[in-house]
């Protein structure tokens, strides 16, 4: 090969690189925000399932007596004990880690190694199944103000200075809604677009 020949050759490689790298990274991204909109729709269904046993009320609308939790998560604490009552509808503790979540681990059952570090989604203890567009599950990683939220209870109004991390969703988030739908959103759609959808003017969550 000739110097001319070879300097085109690099110059060919340089650009491919250019168009084909930021796909790939794209791609890197989009398959974990995947996987995690599916585990939600799972946890969804499981929620719904469970509801048609106890009288169309989500575990967290329950009291603990009658075999749900609502006194254990109403101060935001113990989210695995509302995804516990549910561990049969559930099947498996692994949906309720995103894979792209860092700060929390993959349960492997939900016997000897199951609690708040084993799980990625928030509990939406507003929802209710009678109004579909309140906030049921979704990622947990906000931050108010540009401060990370601590585990426990989280309350917030439309105004409030609420958004995703950068850490899990590049700024963006996975929520599922009461009706067992998921959407991904940005912070700017989580403000202007589904919050006012709730009909809540402060919403409750309990955060893992």
């Amino acid at each position: 090969m000739t110097l001319i020949e070879v300097v085109v050759m690099i110059v060919v490689l340089g650009i491919l690189a250019v168009v084909f790298l930021p796909a790939f990274d794209r791609g890197q991204v989009k398959a974990p925000r995947i996987n995690c909109v599916n585990n939600l729709k799972e946890i969804g269904l499981a929620y719904r399932i469970w509801a048609g046993d106890n009288n169309d009320k989500y575990p967290m609308e329950v009291s603990v007596t009658n075999g749900g939790a609502m006194e254990l998560v109403a101060d935001g604490e113990n989210v695995w004990l509302n995804y516990l009552v549910m561990s049969n509808e559930l099947s498996t503790p692994k949906i309720l880690y995103c894979p792209a979540d860092t700060d929390h681990t993959r349960a492997t059952n939900f016997t000897t190694d199951f609690n708040n570090s084993k799980i990625s989604y928030f509990v939406g203890l507003d929802a209710d199944q009678k109004y579909p567009q309140m906030l049921l599950s979704g990622d947990n990683n906000f931050e108010v103000g540009g401060v990370p939220v601590k585990s426990g209870s989280l309350k917030f109004s439309t105004n409030t200075p609420i958004a995703w991390s950068a850490g899990r969703h590049k700024f963006a988030g996975n929520i599922g809604l009461a009706d067992g739908s998921v959407y991904q959103v940005t912070s700017v759609s989580l403000h202007q677009w589904l919050l006012p959808q709730t009909g809540l003017a402060t919403n409750h969550l309990a955060i893992p």
